[in-house]
């Protein structure tokens, strides 16, 4: 399984946050020393990093720059601070994202497993989490998340999502959607479909994702 890194000094955040993870299945350590993190980072080799800004003797900025000397390991910044030179910054020294504190865990796993799918997809295609631009889809807990939003999905709506997701760029046709939910024992029919698509469309209308599922006309669905 895959291993994480937290390099965060509350150990309240910490704590809970490497409870949640660990759940996930992920092995996770946290430093006793913030003095060395490169040391650390060598010795356990992690598959990705969660780094918070704000730390004692060097700041995240710093120890991100050291690392990417080494590796171009996935490392999601955590911080308070919510300025745009910050995230600028964060993203300059070779940060992968930017997440604002507070935040939701259920948002910080799917960043996360997004954030694994990108870096390891060749070696695992078991992770839960999709992604097209900024949108994120859970499969497994049948949620979105853009920017800071979230909206729970139906399972059909997911599995629709999903399938245009996986095909990003190009367009489904209705028959193959309705054989992708009638292989998972789930009959819909032509009228069902629309039925759904339309909902789906609306949840992310939501979010402020309008219009981002375009009908092509006589042939299918494609993500815009």
């Amino acid at each position: 399984m895959y291993k994480i890194l937290i390099v965060e000094d509350d150990s309240t955040i910490s704590t809970i946050i490497q409870s949640q993870l660990e759940k996930w299945g992920y092995t996770v350590i946290k430093p006793d020393n913030f003095n060395d993190i490169l040391s650390l980072y060598t010795s356990f080799e992690p598959h990705l990093i969660l780094m918070d800004i704000n730390l004692p003797y060097y700041d995240g900025f710093y120890w991100c720059g050291r690392i990417r000397q080494l590796s171009n390991v996935p490392i999601l910044f955590i911080s308070s601070r919510d300025t745009d030179a910050d995230k600028i910054r964060a993203i300059t020294q070779g940060a992968d994202d930017y997440i604002e504190k507070p935040f939701s865990i259920d948002l910080l796993i799917a960043k996360i497993q997004a954030a694994l799918r990108r870096a390891y997809s060749y070696r695992d295609q078991g992770l839960n989490v999709l992604q097209y631009r900024d949108l994120l889809l859970n499969v497994e807990n049948l949620q979105v998340f853009y920017g800071e939003m979230q909206m729970e999905l139906t399972p059909n709506e997911s599995k629709i999502l999903a399938l245009l997701i996986r095909n990003q760029g190009k367009t489904v046709s209705r028959a193959r959607i309705m054989k992708a939910l009638w292989e998972d024992e789930s009959f819909v029919d032509d009228n069902t479909l629309t039925v759904n698509v339309t909902r789906l469309r609306k949840k992310l209308e939501e979010i402020d994702l309008k219009d981002y599922i375009k009908t092509i006309k006589g042939e299918g669905y494609r993500l815009i």
